[in-house]
Protein backbone atom coordinates (compact mmCIF):
# COMPACT_ATOMS: atom_id res chain seq x y z
CA UNK A 1 0.00 0.00 0.00
CA UNK A 2 1.50 3.36 -1.07
CA UNK A 3 2.07 6.04 1.91
CA UNK A 4 0.85 9.68 1.50
CA UNK A 5 4.80 10.71 0.78
CA UNK A 6 5.00 8.10 -2.18
CA UNK A 7 1.80 9.37 -3.79
CA UNK A 8 2.72 13.37 -3.00
CA UNK A 9 6.16 12.04 -4.91
CA UNK A 10 4.39 10.85 -7.80
CA UNK A 11 1.82 13.69 -8.06
CA UNK A 12 4.38 16.49 -8.20
CA UNK A 13 6.50 14.31 -10.86
CA UNK A 14 3.52 14.60 -13.06
CA UNK A 15 3.10 17.87 -12.19
CA UNK A 16 6.32 19.21 -13.22
CA UNK A 17 6.07 17.40 -15.59
CA UNK A 18 2.75 18.55 -17.62
CA UNK A 19 4.16 22.27 -16.50
CA UNK A 20 7.37 21.63 -18.57
CA UNK A 21 11.24 22.89 -17.57
CA UNK A 22 10.30 26.58 -17.74
CA UNK A 23 7.30 26.95 -16.37
CA UNK A 24 7.03 29.40 -12.84
CA UNK A 25 6.43 28.41 -9.72
CA UNK A 26 5.66 29.78 -6.11
CA UNK A 27 9.53 29.55 -5.20
CA UNK A 28 11.36 32.82 -5.86
CA UNK A 29 13.32 32.91 -8.57
CA UNK A 30 12.95 29.11 -9.35
CA UNK A 31 11.38 27.54 -12.26
CA UNK A 32 10.41 24.17 -12.60
CA UNK A 33 13.37 23.19 -13.65
CA UNK A 34 14.89 24.08 -10.68
CA UNK A 35 12.25 23.03 -8.07
CA UNK A 36 13.04 19.70 -9.63
CA UNK A 37 16.86 20.29 -9.14
CA UNK A 38 16.33 20.95 -5.57
CA UNK A 39 14.27 17.60 -4.57
CA UNK A 40 16.54 15.67 -6.39
CA UNK A 41 19.62 17.16 -4.83
CA UNK A 42 17.59 16.86 -1.08
CA UNK A 43 17.46 13.62 -1.67
CA UNK A 44 20.35 12.26 -3.42
CA UNK A 45 23.50 14.84 -2.49
CA UNK A 46 23.45 15.20 1.44
CA UNK A 47 27.33 16.64 0.84
CA UNK A 48 25.55 19.37 -0.77
CA UNK A 49 21.60 19.30 0.83
CA UNK A 50 23.00 20.59 4.02
CA UNK A 51 23.21 24.27 2.83
CA UNK A 52 19.70 24.65 3.05
CA UNK A 53 20.13 24.78 7.11
CA UNK A 54 23.87 25.36 7.38
CA UNK A 55 25.33 28.75 5.88
CA UNK A 56 28.93 27.93 5.70
CA UNK A 57 28.04 24.98 3.34
CA UNK A 58 25.44 26.99 1.33
CA UNK A 59 28.41 27.82 -1.87
CA UNK A 60 28.67 23.85 -2.28
CA UNK A 61 24.61 23.42 -2.69
CA UNK A 62 24.61 26.39 -5.04
CA UNK A 63 27.07 24.72 -6.95
CA UNK A 64 25.85 20.98 -7.31
CA UNK A 65 22.13 22.35 -7.25
CA UNK A 66 23.24 24.63 -10.62
CA UNK A 67 24.76 21.10 -12.33
CA UNK A 68 21.46 19.03 -11.41
CA UNK A 69 19.84 22.09 -12.85
CA UNK A 70 21.69 21.53 -16.42
CA UNK A 71 20.86 17.96 -16.68
CA UNK A 72 17.75 17.01 -18.36
CA UNK A 73 14.88 17.49 -17.59
CA UNK A 74 13.37 14.46 -18.06
CA UNK A 75 16.27 12.58 -15.68
CA UNK A 76 15.78 15.02 -13.19
CA UNK A 77 12.02 13.77 -12.87
CA UNK A 78 12.65 10.42 -13.61
CA UNK A 79 15.02 10.33 -10.49
CA UNK A 80 12.22 12.28 -8.62
CA UNK A 81 10.10 8.95 -9.52
CA UNK A 82 12.73 6.76 -8.43
CA UNK A 83 12.96 8.11 -4.89
CA UNK A 84 16.28 8.14 -3.21
CA UNK A 85 19.56 5.89 -3.75
CA UNK A 86 19.27 2.65 -1.53
CA UNK A 87 21.47 3.68 1.56
CA UNK A 88 19.65 6.94 1.80
CA UNK A 89 17.88 7.59 4.85
CA UNK A 90 14.87 8.61 2.74
CA UNK A 91 14.81 5.10 1.48
CA UNK A 92 13.10 4.22 5.09
CA UNK A 93 9.38 4.53 4.72
CA UNK A 94 9.20 5.89 7.92
CA UNK A 95 11.57 8.48 7.21
CA UNK A 96 10.28 9.06 3.90
CA UNK A 97 6.91 9.46 5.19
CA UNK A 98 8.00 12.01 8.01
CA UNK A 99 10.16 14.08 5.90
CA UNK A 100 8.41 14.18 2.77
CA UNK A 101 4.79 14.18 3.04
CA UNK A 102 4.85 17.76 3.87
CA UNK A 103 7.82 18.79 1.40
CA UNK A 104 6.37 16.60 -1.39
CA UNK A 105 2.88 18.76 -1.05
CA UNK A 106 4.28 22.42 -0.59
CA UNK A 107 6.20 21.63 -3.58
CA UNK A 108 2.99 20.22 -5.97
CA UNK A 109 0.90 23.48 -4.95
CA UNK A 110 4.52 25.62 -5.55
CA UNK A 111 4.00 24.00 -8.79
CA UNK A 112 0.09 24.35 -9.28
CA UNK A 113 -0.37 27.89 -8.09
CA UNK A 114 2.13 29.32 -10.14
CA UNK A 115 -0.46 28.37 -13.13
CA UNK A 116 -2.90 31.27 -14.09
CA UNK A 117 -5.95 28.19 -14.21
CA UNK A 118 -5.48 26.67 -10.66
CA UNK A 119 -8.25 25.05 -9.02
CA UNK A 120 -8.51 24.43 -5.15
CA UNK A 121 -7.70 20.87 -4.69
CA UNK A 122 -9.45 18.72 -1.89
CA UNK A 123 -7.64 16.64 0.04
CA UNK A 124 -8.75 13.72 1.46
CA UNK A 125 -9.20 13.70 5.45
CA UNK A 126 -6.79 10.90 6.54
CA UNK A 127 -4.74 13.45 4.52
CA UNK A 128 -5.76 16.69 6.02
CA UNK A 129 -5.06 14.58 9.50
CA UNK A 130 -1.23 13.94 8.60
CA UNK A 131 -0.63 17.06 7.48
CA UNK A 132 -2.22 18.25 10.59
CA UNK A 133 0.08 16.34 12.75
CA UNK A 134 3.25 17.33 11.16
CA UNK A 135 1.89 20.92 11.64
CA UNK A 136 1.54 20.26 15.60
CA UNK A 137 4.81 18.63 15.67
CA UNK A 138 6.43 21.15 13.23
CA UNK A 139 4.47 24.51 13.94
CA UNK A 140 7.26 26.22 16.28
CA UNK A 141 10.40 25.16 14.19
CA UNK A 142 8.36 26.81 10.67
CA UNK A 143 7.29 30.02 12.69
CA UNK A 144 10.03 30.45 14.92
CA UNK A 145 10.50 34.10 12.73
CA UNK A 146 6.78 35.18 13.32
CA UNK A 147 6.69 38.98 14.68
CA UNK A 148 3.89 38.04 16.35
CA UNK A 149 2.13 35.58 18.63
CA UNK A 150 0.95 33.20 15.59
CA UNK A 151 -2.12 30.75 16.34
CA UNK A 152 -3.16 27.73 13.61
CA UNK A 153 -6.61 26.68 13.82
CA UNK A 154 -8.54 24.48 11.87
CA UNK A 155 -11.81 24.50 10.96
CA UNK A 156 -13.05 21.99 13.62
CA UNK A 157 -11.54 24.21 16.69
CA UNK A 158 -8.19 22.47 17.02
CA UNK A 159 -5.15 24.33 17.65
CA UNK A 160 -1.36 24.82 17.30
CA UNK A 161 0.41 27.46 18.47
CA UNK A 162 3.30 28.70 16.20
CA UNK A 163 5.02 31.39 17.78
CA UNK A 164 4.22 33.07 21.07
CA UNK A 165 4.16 36.56 21.24
CA UNK A 166 1.66 40.05 21.80
CA UNK A 167 -0.13 40.79 19.70
CA UNK A 168 -1.84 37.29 18.48
CA UNK A 169 -2.65 36.74 15.13
CA UNK A 170 -5.12 33.31 14.66
CA UNK A 171 -5.01 32.09 11.43
CA UNK A 172 -7.99 29.34 10.28
CA UNK A 173 -8.45 27.10 7.53
CA UNK A 174 -7.95 23.05 6.31
CA UNK A 175 -4.57 21.89 7.33
CA UNK A 176 -3.31 21.89 3.93
CA UNK A 177 -4.04 25.56 3.70
CA UNK A 178 -2.54 26.28 6.91
CA UNK A 179 0.72 24.26 6.14
CA UNK A 180 1.12 26.67 2.93
CA UNK A 181 0.66 29.51 5.44
CA UNK A 182 3.40 28.41 7.94
CA UNK A 183 5.78 27.45 4.97
CA UNK A 184 6.05 31.09 3.65
CA UNK A 185 3.07 30.36 0.93
CA UNK A 186 0.91 33.30 3.00
CA UNK A 187 0.03 35.03 -0.34
CA UNK A 188 -1.55 31.98 -1.79
CA UNK A 189 -3.18 30.21 1.50
CA UNK A 190 -7.07 30.21 1.63
CA UNK A 191 -6.81 31.03 5.42
CA UNK A 192 -8.73 33.62 7.57
CA UNK A 193 -7.03 35.77 9.78
CA UNK A 194 -8.12 37.39 13.08
CA UNK A 195 -5.95 39.63 14.82
CA UNK A 196 -4.83 43.56 14.92
CA UNK A 197 -4.38 44.82 11.68
CA UNK A 198 -0.74 45.73 11.81
CA UNK A 199 0.07 42.35 13.57
CA UNK A 200 -2.04 40.73 10.46
CA UNK A 201 0.46 42.99 7.72
CA UNK A 202 3.66 42.20 9.51
CA UNK A 203 2.88 38.64 9.24
CA UNK A 204 2.15 38.39 5.90
CA UNK A 205 5.59 39.91 5.10
CA UNK A 206 7.44 37.66 7.43
CA UNK A 207 9.74 34.72 6.44
CA UNK A 208 8.08 31.63 7.97
CA UNK A 209 9.04 28.33 7.30
CA UNK A 210 12.72 26.24 7.54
Amino acid sequence: MSTHAQRERLLLADLLEAAGPEAPTLCEGWLTRDLAAHVVVRERRPDASGGMMVPALRNRLERVQSEYVAKPYAELLQLIRTGPPRMSPFGIKQVDEAANTAEFYIHSEDVRRAQADWTPRELDRVFADSLWSRLEKGARMMGRKSPVGLVLRRADGRTAVAHRGIPVVTVTGEPGELMLFLSGRQGTADVELEGDKTAIAQLMEAKLGI
